[in-house]
């Protein structure tokens, strides 16, 4: 949403049964990052649970003039996505311990890096809507980007950015169960043209830490680009906004 994070406070659910060692790594972990985003631990909860999940609250500021929403988009703007996709696909194999060693590293990347960094350098651009691709995926947030914009979002298929290994896992059939709820939720409201299954997944997949997928005006889409793609992960330009057509979502 544009603005900076000052506190953030560990929200652990851990078994007493797993060695504490475990759990100081990853509070070690989520300390690292919050302080790479510079902010700090104010403190935590933490509930006895069979299955281990981490996570953080935060709090921020920003400016209300300078305030990103997820809609807003313009006819004439261009989509850009600041991440590759496929960490869903890939946290799957690597479950299953079918991922390769590199498939491991790219999506461990993927998910370790801030957005922070993709969100400095929009900070000097107009950005019409933002949001986070996360659970939902790019369909599902996309999605909502475009019923609140009361727009059709136009998603060239070929032109987004994918994890190296993710066609692979997915043609395998290694897919989370959320990418078939997202399909559910959203059946009906998109229209895929010529879209391989794989990449339908792909697009489908539920990521964690994915990037950001933003509108901005054209003129200046360009220089923003080459301005993103000199951090360490790919972005580009996936689309553009049109006026509400037959569906909000068409991916061609």
């Amino acid at each position: 949403m544009g603005g900076s994070p000052l506190i953030a406070l560990n929200i652990v659910c851990f078994p007493v049964t797993l060695s504490l060692d475990i759990l100081e790594k990853i509070l070690q972990g989520g300390s690292q990052k919050v302080l790479e985003a510079k902010a700090l631990v104010a403190g935590g909860h933490s509930v006895d649970d069979k299955e281990p999940k981490y996570g953080l609250s935060v709090a921020g500021i920003v400016h209300p003039d300078k305030l990103w929403k997820n809609h807003g988009c313009e006819v004439g703007d261009v989509l850009i996505l600041t991440k590759p996709l496929g960490t869903g696909i890939i946290n799957t194999a690597i479950k299953g311990e079918l991922a390769s060693d590199s498939a491991y590293s790219d999506a461990i990347k993927v998910m370790k890096t801030l957005n922070k960094y993709a969100v400095e350098i929009m900070s000097d651009f107009q950005i019409t809507a933002c949001t986070d691709v996360t659970g939902f995926g790019l369909m599902g947030h996309a999605y909502e980007m475009a019923t609140a914009s009361h727009v059709t979002l136009q998603i060239e298929a070929e032109r987004i950015p994918l994890l190296k290994a993710a066609k692979e896992y997915a043609e395998m059939g290694l897919i989370p169960a959320g990418t078939y709820r997202n399909k559910s939720y959203l059946q009906d409201k998109y229209i895929l043209n010529n879209i391989p299954i794989w990449l339908e997944d792909i697009i489908f997949d539920p990521q964690t830490s994915g990037g950001l997928l933003f509108s901005c005006n054209k003129s200046h889409a360009k220089r923003l680009l080459e301005k993103l793609n000199t951090l360490d992960l790919p972005s580009a330009i996936i689309g553009e906004v049109v006026p509400l057509e037959k569906t909000h979502l068409l991916v061609k």
